[in-house]
């Protein structure tokens, strides 16, 4: 599967499990109801969409002008630390303002999501590229 197709089954996919996640951790973690936990979770999760679109697609396109094209661990680690710090600039702004709390508190309950979806996004994409094999900017890994 390559171009768009995975683009976006690879968006869907991450997200559906994020909503579901942090659905089940903002009911855990807070005194929160199902609907404003679960409508903080669908936002987030429009805004990680359109970024997770946009980075890859810069990710990509930086990673065909790498002398190597092999997706190493250490290349793994950057884009999920590339995607997430993208993401937390985004969504600390709204986690304040739907749980009408202050910057600094949004961004530590946004941290606290960093921490975990750090280790999500490189599992899910190593078990991505694996179950759905490599773009065509990458070739086979030895891994």
């Amino acid at each position: 599967m390559q171009g768009p197709q995975r683009k976006i089954v690879h968006a869907t996919l991450y997200e559906l499990i994020a909503i579901v996640v942090v659905t089940v951790a903002m009911r855990w973690l807070s005194d929160k109801g199902a609907a404003e936990a679960g409508g903080l979770a669908l936002s987030t999760s429009v805004v990680a969409l359109v970024w997770n679109m946009v980075f890859n697609t810069l990710f990509e396109a930086w990673e065909r002008r790498q002398a190597s094209l092999h997706r190493t661990v250490l290349r793994r680690v950057a884009h999920a630390i590339g995607f997430e710090g993208g993401l937390v600039v985004m969504t600390v702004p709204l986690i304040a303002w739907w749980l009408d709390m202050s910057w600094w508190q949004a961004l530590i309950t946004d941290l606290g999501l960093v921490v975990f979806f750090l280790f999500y996004t490189f599992c899910f994409n190593w078990a991505f590229d694996h179950v759905f094999g490599m773009p065509h900017s990458t070739p086979p890994s030895r891994e």
